[in-house]
């Protein structure tokens, strides 16, 4: 992705988008009316999708540092200009911190489902997510040698490899809820002959559970949500370079699957619309101090068209070892035709 523009005099604030066409104009005024989303079964109302009462001050967030705070307020009082990628359609958004989501794997479809203030429980957005992910993969448009060797590149990395750049590699397993106690007897089998218990689950796992290394083993993994009804049990297998560091075998079902960038391109393309993450970085991200602020855009796939205004959703940064941090939270995002475009905080 290339950097596509940095605003006026307070540098605090990244964008990074995909190079694409721009629109030769933008409109300005009430122009969020022309992208406005009808009721629907998913909508409560046109309005709250493009903002709530739900939001909270920035300055009510726990844990930023004081140049984060700043670069947030900027964006709440001055707002940001989104541009229609392709149509002559221009709005001023002033974004909002849209209250804390509970850290337990679902936070991607939580966040998504309360900064859109969906009807829909964050569980049926995980499983609309991957519904429309199917249907893609299995189309002739999408090249899924490409999507297996980055779903394989994720959750099945050869851990022989890339130990310049990572310390801890995990590997992905899908157990079957239903075959957990044979499983478990088979591990046991192996503890009393002398094998630990790590090295006998990793044997077994690895020997009889479903790799997360392609399109449709993909589309089980995303579809766990931690819960008793789901059909897999995720198990985790944790590498260091010299080895087996650790099992993870989630005994009691609850460990869910975080959303991926493959995730967010599939919420933005089954909602039609852009998804901003706005991650906020500290002192300790190695960047810029002028540069705290990043916005990362995800577009729908080919297949899919942007009919309605963006969500942002916000990730807090702590470094660079967690800039790609999976917990994310909601953005209420507030339509400001009163603000002047030539003042908006960024240009996204």
């Amino acid at each position: 992705m290339g950097k596509d523009a940095q605003f006026d005099g307070e540098t605090m604030v990244e964008v990074w988008r995909s190079p694409g066409p721009r629109p030769s104009h933008v409109t300005a005024p009430d122009a969020a009316a022309s992208l406005m989303l009808e009721p629907t079964d998913h909508v409560h109302s046109p309005t709250s999708v493009l903002g709530g009462n739900n939001k909270v001050e920035w300055e009510g967030v726990g844990g930023l540092e004081s140049l984060q705070l700043q670069a947030l307020k900027n964006v709440a009082s001055r707002g940001v200009l989104w541009t229609h990628p392709t149509e002559a359609v221009s709005i001023v958004f002033t974004l909002h911190h849209g209250g804390d989501v509970e850290a337990d794997g679902n936070c991607l479809f939580t966040a998504f489902q309360r900064a859109m203030q969906l009807r829909e429980s964050p569980l049926e957005v995980r499983l609309r997510t991957v519904k429309r992910f199917l249907k893609e993969f299995q189309s002739c448009t999408v090249d899924q040698q490409a999507v297996n060797d980055m779903v394989s590149h994720l959750y099945s990395p050869d851990v022989t490899t890339g130990w310049g750049v990572h310390i801890l590699q995990d590997v992905k397993l899908l157990a079957r809820k239903t075959d957990r106690e044979a499983l478990d007897a088979s591990i046991e089998e192996l503890v009393q002959v002398g094998v630990s218990r790590d090295s006998a689950a990793e044997s077994i796992m690895k020997d009889r559970c479903i790799p997360v290394t392609n399109g449709e083993s993909w589309a089980k993994y995303m579809s766990v949500s931690g819960s008793s009804n789901d059909e897999y049990d995720i198990i985790t297998l944790q590498y260091t370079e010299e080895g087996l560091l650790s099992v993870d075998e989630n005994r009691e079902g609850r460990a869910a699957a975080f959303g991926d960038d493959i995730a967010i391109q599939c919420l933005a393309s089954e909602y039609e619309r852009e998804i901003f993450v706005v991650q906020a970085h500290g002192t300790d991200a190695m960047v810029e101090s002028s540069n705290c602020l990043f916005f990362l855009p995800h577009r729908p796939s080919p297949q899919a068209q942007i009919r309605h205004p963006p969500v942002f959703l916000f990730m807090k940064g702590t470094g660079w070892c967690s800039a790609g941090a999976d917990h994310y939270e909601p953005i209420i995002a507030n339509p400001a035709s009163h603000l002047p475009q030539e003042k908006a905080a960024i240009v996204l």
